[in-house]
């Protein structure tokens, strides 16, 4: 369906290179039919852990009532609003998402196969999976591991919860996948699959070259818009913005390893400006490039 752009909320995730962030919702003394969660939609994955209380989520006009210990899992895209179904307490845990999370499987067969069709919207987990397969809440737990990490933050506590949560969709996936490949055809979801690979793979590798979108739209023979709107299809990132990630994962690494000047850096991985430079990177990185090289 189509939505409304005055709807589009742009969810804040802190760092762009772990595209992940905790909500904690509480609502003290709802009543019922109190609006608990606005009326949105944002590209993000979003599962809600229910907490405390009886809501009602709708997604995309559909209603699905949560009790205490349920979880829903909301597509990206999908406008969403709850309301409680009782006076009292509500309160619930949003984890959201981006599927850009897990760009560095793009290339791997197994996940191709199994994950990403799920990751790039073929396939869909059911918004309550636990209803359809009851085995489903035995991962539940893996969740509250996930929001510990992200509420703790300790060391590389990126990494946990990024192994915790892309086991949770291989598991899911496990179960789901057989059922939905049986009842559906699927179609390649992208013709020029292979040829966006190859510009991954040039931008990967040639990490300084100045590349504008009508050039890396050419190398694919297609029109920019329909090109930037495929490319964020498969990577869940504008072209910009996985350009600007990928420089800024290299120099972080050039910054751990070798011991050149943050200008030099600056230069060697396509940013003329060593303040924009300083500027990306915070953004992307959540730090200086001076705060990373003291760490």
């Amino acid at each position: 369906m189509s939505n409304p752009k005055e709807l589009h909320e742009n969810t804040r995730l802190d760092y762009k290179s772990y595209p992940i962030q905790v909500f904690h919702n509480v609502c003290s003394n709802a009543s019922a039919k109190d609006c608990v969660l606005y009326l949105h939609w944002h590209e993000h994955f979003e599962i809600i852990y229910m907490r405390q209380g009886h809501a009602v989520f709708h997604i995309d006009t559909t209603p699905y009532p949560v009790q205490a210990g349920e979880v829903i899992i909301i597509p990206g895209g999908s406008l969403h609003v709850g309301y409680a179904l009782e006076d009292g307490d509500v309160s619930f845990d949003c984890l959201v998402v981006n599927a850009s999370l897990f760009n560095e499987f793009l290339h791997d067969p197994i996940h191709a196969r199994y994950v990403a069709p799920f990751m790039e919207g073929r396939l869909r987990f059911p918004v309550k999976p636990a209803e359809s397969q009851p085995a489903c809440a035995d991962c539940y737990p893996m969740l509250d591991e996930i929001i510990d990490e992200l509420d703790s933050r300790r060391p590389a506590y990126q990494l946990i919860v990024k192994s915790k949560l892309y086991t949770l969709f291989v598991l899911l996936s496990r179960i789901f996948s057989p059922v939905q490949m049986a009842e559906k055809t699927v179609e390649p979801y992208f013709v020029n699959r292979d040829r966006y690979k190859q510009l991954i793979h040039r931008i990967e590798s040639s990490i300084g070259e100045k590349l504008s979108v009508e050039d890396a739209a050419a190398q694919l023979g297609l029109n920019p818009f329909h090109f930037c709107k495929m490319f964020k299809r498969l990577t869940g990132r504008t072209f910009v913005d996985f350009v600007n990630l990928t420089r800024m994962n290299e120099a972080e690494k050039l910054l751990r390893e070798r011991t050149w000047t943050i200008t030099e850096i600056s230069g060697i991985v396509g940013c003329s400006n060593p303040n924009y430079f300083t500027k990306l990177y915070k953004q992307y990185k959540g730090m200086t490039p001076s705060q990373a090289r003291l760490n």
